[in-house]
This record gives structure tokens, sequence and C-alpha cells, in this order.
């Protein structure tokens, strides 16, 4: 029998294996893989043993380990779809003029979102958005999402004073983009599931949502739905964390009142300092042209360890937003003190004398490869002065860290293939590779783009989840335009098709 999509899969026959360090003696030999139970239970030459139950032919395509998306805003990038695009505006007045000729959203209100304003010409301007936008509440979310761009009617409406330009930052921003998130469940889970049928259909398996509401209600709303195209490992933000610390919630638990075991409490999730789009990212060498700013740390070190203390006690992990050096230093000095485990996000800047202290102190990395080419000339001009090494993935991987790819949606596209090939080309749309000594080898990038990350080699055997992904070429051996347009042509979780072509 065939197997089809939405069922389980007994047999993934005609295959072959990819991956770094392997044992098996299989070479490029097609071989069968059989599952049962939700696992990988043997692996044979092709034909060797009997296929019973349902069997998927994967035409000599290579079997991997299935993908995980390590830093996602699961709503934020599901309504994303009916947002207005502004990442192609090049000045604020193109943007204000997308915006005004867009259609309200049933709410009454426009929102659009990805504009980078950091080389416009011009800058944000409230009269120039309230001229192209009139009493139509407007929100203009940056792609950096620390920053919202707002008219004059919005900002009436969300209860903050006009001032030139309309633009809040920071916690301001993230007030605004909570209550832009908080939809009816009637309009965001269908978004959300449609958005996890687009990320099996690129061989992902699970993603930690850092959604910044409380998530384990919404999960188990929708698994009780019928949502069961993904893992989901949900964080838990400080104003949350009290809640979460009474309810007896731990990292790696399945989430109460869930209707399988797909969602599982994840992570602390705590934002230290700013962004680089907007400056606002923690420094220890000030901005260009503006000798006062170093950026913000928005959480001062002895509140991070309290944070942290009392999230590890509880049996929970840690996720700290750093991307200024000095961010960075704060959250290893926060880990090292306290004890806790779990990841630092982003990493972007990082000084020399702290790569090694990721492996020492056991602390992953969780960084997002597109941004380094989305922000490379941002990099060059903003950070110029800076001594600390920005988007260290090869320094990072060299130093024993281990690496989790993700892609921050909405900020990037969810596409783990597009993370992959950043980090091994460190190019993109035919530029030079930008800081090709940060390269990684391909074998670490699919590591790292899986549930464990680099630390272990991706590789499958018997004994393993039969969470897997078949791909038309071997990841190891693609160039860049290949590994960005990787073929997919079946995902299964637990061994029950999520994707198939």
């Amino acid at each position: 029998m065939t197997a089809a999509r939405g069922e389980t899969v007994d047999v993934i026959a005609n295959a072959r294996l990819t991956g770094s360090d392997r044992t098996d003696p299989f070479g490029a030999d097609p071989v069968d893989v059989h599952l049962a139970e939700g696992l990988v239970v043997d692996i044979a030459p092709a034909g060797a043993l009997a296929r019973n139950g349902s069997v998927l032919d994967a035409e000599g395509g290579w079997v991997v380990p299935g993908l995980w998306d390590h830093h996602v805003h699961t709503v934020q990038w599901a309504l994303s779809a009916q947002r207005v695009p502004l990442g192609g505006a090049t000045s604020a007045a193109q943007a204000a003029s997308l915006m005004g000729a867009a259609e309200p959203l049933a709410d009454g209100r426009r929102v659009g979102s990805g504009f980078r304003d950091a080389f416009w010409a011009d800058t944000p301007d409230l009269h120039v958005l309230d001229a192209a936008t009139g009493e139509v509440p407007t929100y203009l979310i940056n792609a950096d999402v620390h920053s919202v761009w707002l008219n004059t009617a919005a900002l009436r409406r969300e209860g903050f004073e006009p001032d030139d330009q309309g633009i809040l930052r920071e916690e301001p921003a993230f007030e605004i983009s909570r209550r832009l998130n908080a939809v009816d469940a009637s309009v965001s889970d269908p978004l959300v599931a449609r958005m996890a049928r687009d990320a099996a259909a690129r061989g992902v398996v699970g993603l930690v949502d850092l959604d910044m509401s409380w998530n384990e209600d919404a999960w188990a709303r929708r698994l009780a739905a019928g949502f069961d195209a993904l893992r989901i490992s949900f964080g838990i933000y400080p104003q949350f964390l009290d809640r979460a610390v009474a309810d007896g919630l731990k990292s790696g638990d399945v989430a109460r009142g869930a209707a399988s075991d797909l969602v599982r409490v994840g992570p602390l999730k705590v934002i230290t300092d700013g962004s680089l789009g907007t400056r606002t990212a923690a420094c220890s060498h000030a901005y260009p042209d503006d000798p006062h700013n170093h950026g913000l740390l928005t959480v001062d070190l002895a509140t991070l360890v309290d944070l942290m203390t009392r999230a590890t006690a509880a049996g929970i992990a840690s996720a700290i937003h750093a991307i200024g050096d000095v961010a960075n230093s704060h959250a290893l000095d926060a880990f090292a003190a306290t004890g806790a485990w779990g990841t630092i996000e982003h990493a972007q800047l990082v000084s020399h004398a702290d790569i090694p202290r990721f492996a020492r102190l056991g602390i992953g990395a969780s960084v997002q490869p597109e941004h380094a080419l989305d922000d490379r000339d941002l990099t060059d001009t903003v950070w110029a002065g800076q001594t600390a090494q920005p988007y260290p993935l090869r320094a990072l991987a060299d130093s024993g860290a281990n690496l989790l790819f993700g892609s921050d949606a909405p900020v990037s596209p969810l596409d783990p293939w597009a993370a992959m090939a950043s980090a091994v080309f460190r190019t993109r749309d035919g530029r030079d590779a930008w800081q090709p000594a940060q390269r990684v080898d391909a074998a670490t990038a699919l590591a790292a783009s899986t549930r464990g990350g680099s630390a272990e080699p991706a590789r499958i055997g018997p004994g393993d989840v039969a969470d897997l992904a078949i791909v038309e070429r071997d990841p190891l051996c693609a160039d860049e335009m290949a590994l960005r347009g990787m073929p997919v042509s079946a995902t299964l979780l637990g061994g029950r098709l999520t994707h198939r072509v």
C-alpha cells in the first residue's frame, strides 16, 4: 500500500542516507527505512526485508532528520499573511503611500510589516504618514519588531501622545505588537494552521514558539481543533513567570490540557537589549554620529539573575535575547551566576573573550543566519566601530558551542534551508560572501537545523524518533541556490506524513 498525506508510514523505500560521521555500511546505496510506533526500527538494503504495511517510495531521495526552527513568533508570523509587506519600501514616503493604498482589515485597522528604515534617505514623519493614511488607524511594524510607526489615529486609539515621528521603540513597540496579535482565534488559528502546513512543506517538524502571550492555552485550543502538523515548544515571558511557577510548569513537560504530546513547555524568554536596526542593541562602543548612544540594556543584571534563578529553581530553562556585545556578556554572566541552562537568542555581536564561554557554560547559541545577510550593509556601517565579532557562527562552532538555527519569523521567513544556505555560503542575491571566515560547513548547518542542534551529527539510525524529511538532493553537497530551493518530497512526524508532494 502506498502512503498518503496524513497516514502513518511503515517503510520508506529506496532512500539514500546522508550526514557526517556516519557509521552505517550503506554508503550511497539505496536503503529501506523501517518504522514502527513512531520510531526508526531498522535500516536495510533496499528490498532486503519485507515491505509490510504502508510504503513511501523515496525514489532515491535523501532522508534527513526533520528540521526545527528554534525561534519563531508564531502568531505574528502567521498574521503577516494579511499584513502589507513593506520590505521593498525604499523611503518613509513610499512606505506611507503603500499603507495609504491598502484596504483596512476587518477590525478597521491597516497593518504593515517588514520596513527597514536604516538606509532611507528620509526619516519616518508623523505628518507624512497622516497625509497618506488619514483617519484610519495605521501601524507599520519594523522588520526587527523593535519599533512601530503609527499615524495619529492609531496613536490615539492606543493611548499614546503623538510626536513628530510617531515612532514607538522597545517595550511600547512590543505592547503594540501584542495588541495587534491579540486577534480572535477564529482569525489567527486558521492562519497558524496554514503556516504550519507551509513549514512542513519545507521539512520542518518542530519550532520554538516565542509569542509574547500566555501560549499554553492557545496551543491546547489548537490541538483540540485538530492541529497536528508540528511539534511545539512554547516560551514564557517574565510577566507570566509567576503564573508558570505557581502552575508547576517545567520545560519539556507536555502542555496541560493538550490533546496530544506535540506541545511542550519551553523556556523563560527575557529580552535584555534592543536591536541593530533601531540602534538599541547594547554595545561597548557608541553608534556612529551619536557618541552617547551605546544602545539599551532593557533588563539590568540583578533583575536578570533574579528571573533566571526563579525559573531554574522551578525547572524552567532560559532563552535570553542578547544582540549587542554588552548584552551577551551580561547574559553569560547571568547563566554563570545562576546555573541556569538554555540559550542565548541572537548573539549577533559577541566579544572575542565571550565566544568560548558559550561552550564552557553549556549554553546554546540560538542564531538566525539569514539576519547576517539582511544586516550585512548595516553591520558594516552602524557597527563599523565595534571591536567584537559580528555574527560569529564559525567562531562559536569551533569553540564547541551548540548552534541552533532559527528564523525569528516574521523577521526572516520560516525556512531552514535559507538559514542553512546563509550559514554555509554567507551570500545571497549573487553578492560576494560576507565575512566568509565565519562560514560553517554544511554538516554543521544541517545539524544546527535539527532539534538538538549542532552538538550531535544529523544522521538517522535505529531507535531515533521518526521525525524525518525526504529531499531530492544531498544537502551536504548542494550549492547555495540548490540548498535555498531544496525540494522536499515528504515530511514525517513520528512516522505520520505531514507533507507529501
